[in-house]
């Protein structure tokens, strides 16, 4: 017999915190900025990039639109293989973004849903970084209504790009960020 999970079997009875082990409370079920972020942490894991791993998350009425994480463009090198230019070069974080190989988790995220027809206007992003002013230009004429993020990021014109706009910043205390 096969040891694959039958969904009655696996998940049938499970507590809604999830499972729990013998004698113990089922875990708390996050809210949903906390699963959003979550998921945009789980996300990053994917990056390629040497310096930072970011991680993003279109999402609109409680539903994952899109992801995306800071990396190369598909089938090129990626810095884990060949080395990373702005290393080499030695450009600081936040500065001269036209140096990389690699496209930022929030670009990724908004070309998955050109490539697929998803529209994103009024969507909230979840980040694990607070975009860039690249990323914000964008963001911005995407039509998103919301930015959750964990941790800052060392562009202030991004940041106040966005507060021009009148897109909600969020920042998610105890979500990796800064205290």
């Amino acid at each position: 017999m096969s040891d694959a999970c039958d969904v009655e079997r696996c998940v049938g009875d499970m507590p809604a915190g999830g499972p729990a082990a013998p004698g113990e409370a089922p875990a708390a079920r996050p809210g949903w900025d906390e699963y959003f972020m979550e998921i945009a942490h789980l996300v990053a894991r994917r990056s390629t990039c040497r310096r930072r791993a970011v991680g993003a998350v279109l999402v609109k009425d409680k539903r994952i639109l899109t992801t995306g994480y800071n990396g190369a463009p598909m089938g090129l090198a990626h810095c884990l293989e060949i080395g990373c230019l702005r290393e080499k070069l030695s450009v600081p974080s936040g500065e001269r973004h036209e140096l990389c190989r690699g496209l930022h988790a929030e670009q990724n995220a908004v070309i998955q849903a050109a490539l697929h027809g998803v529209s994103i206007r009024g969507a909230d992003l979840y980040c694990t970084n607070l975009p860039c002013s690249i990323c914000a230009k964008m963001l911005i004429n995407a039509g998103i209504g919301r930015i959750h993020y964990a941790s800052g990021y060392a562009d202030e014109l991004g940041r106040s790009m966005l507060d021009e706009a009148g897109i909600a910043l969020v920042r998610l205390a105890g979500q990796g960020g800064e205290p």
